[in-house]
């Protein structure tokens, strides 16, 4: 379990994680364990200009109404265990120290039990225990962990649980008003507003340990410790990103917040849920954000997109007739400006899945059909 004091070093302005508060399968029709879990949260009209067209909501109130009921309180308590046999005769002698405990957010996924929430929120974690909103408390059982994408799934024996709406993370739009929904400081089922301010962002949190995927949705609504795990969503009540990490100088929310995108949240979970584990496609490219100094070196047209450096020689990229210096512009007909994009696509595909890259070579643009492998 991380500490507040553990801002991690070497990120401008300090990238903090929220505390307290990837892998095979085969190509057959991926099982949807969402399929029979159905959402009891109203869905909340948009409100419209004149024209038609959508403009910001007078307040936030239905979405937040409908939200809080799905979110929960984690308690991660985390009991000292003797290493070794001294340890264990000091402990006998003087006592056992007294069992870590801190707090964070979750959000429940499924009317069977299932709840979402960050992986350094249970790390290390002894026993969990979940608050629901209506004051029911329950042991969780942790179903698996994903240390590269900071997602872990809880599950819990309960009837009547209230679930959320799924939203597309890859429609969402920078500017686009959302609401935090977390436990921040303890203080429970705390709800705050801004807006999507990037997408795709990487800031280095998880480091490069498991072939980790940052590709996070940033916006400035408030969000503090306790609020990991917790439910980023939009005007309309549906789950757009689970709150992870903030950026700051001091330990607090300076202003930036992140979270997984939900489209990302849903491969994960939904294989941790199935398998125990990830199983995640793989591309087989070694490559680097596209930029104007390599675009002038390859006198290539183009400045935006992920540059192929390299390809893997048994890889699926270079069996489908990727080269070395091509552009991946889009997956599946949707942008990817940067490498966290791409990855992010990637990342939520299964091994087996096709794919469609578009690419720029030789002055125009191609498309490549492309079946992932493990």
């Amino acid at each position: 379990m991380k500490s507040l004091s553990n801002i991690l070093a070497g990120l401008a302005g300090g990238i903090l994680a929220l505390i307290g508060s990837y892998f095979f399968s085969p190509a057959a029709k991926h099982h949807d364990p969402f399929a029979n879990s159905e959402p009891k949260s109203p869905k909340i009209s948009k409100l419209t200009n004149g024209d038609g067209g959508l403009k910001a909501p007078l307040d936030f109130a239905d979405a937040a109404e409908s939200v809080m009921p799905s979110v929960v309180n984690v308690t991660s308590i985390t009991e000292y265990k003797a290493r070794n046999e001294k340890e264990k005769r000091y402990m006998e002698l003087f006592g056992t120290p007294e069992a870590n405990q801190s707090t964070g957010s979750g959000v429940i996924i499924s009317n069977k039990g299932f709840i979402v929430t960050n992986n350094h929120v249970i790390n290390g974690a002894t026993q969990v225990e979940v608050t629901l909103f209506d004051k029911r408390k329950f042991k969780a059982e942790i179903i698996g962990t994903d240390p590269s994408t900071d997602l872990a799934v809880l599950k819990i024996v309960a009837e009547n649980l209230p679930t959320i709406e799924f939203a597309n993370s890859d429609e969402a739009r920078i500017g686009e008003w959302v609401l935090a929904v977390g436990n921040p400081f303890d203080l429970n089922f705390t709800v705050t507003a801004g807006i999507i301010s990037a997408k795709g962002r990487n800031i280095n949190i998880l480091g490069r340990q498991n072939r980790s995927i940052e590709s996070f949705i940033q916006t400035d609504a408030a969000v503090n410790p306790g609020n990991s795990g917790g439910a980023l969503v939009n005007s309309n009540g549906q789950l757009l990103g689970i709150n992870t990490a903030i950026a700051t100088p001091t330990g607090t929310y300076a202003g930036y917040s992140f979270a997984v995108p939900i489209n990302l949240v849903k491969k994960v979970v939904g294989d941790l849920m199935e398998f125990g584990e990830v199983k995640r496609g793989y591309l087989g490219v070694m490559i680097q954000d596209m930029n104007g100094e390599i675009a002038k070196k390859e006198n290539l047209n183009v400045t935006q997109g992920v540059y192929v450096n390299d390809l893997a020689d048994e890889g699926a990229a270079k069996g489908a007739g990727m080269k070395i210096g091509d552009v991946i512009l889009k997956v599946n007909g949707i942008n990817t400006k940067s490498v966290p994009e791409l990855q992010e696509q990637i990342g939520s595909r299964n091994p087996g899945d096709e794919v469609t890259l578009t690419i720029f070579r030789n002055g125009a643009q191609k498309e490549l059909n492309i079946k992932l492998k493990e």
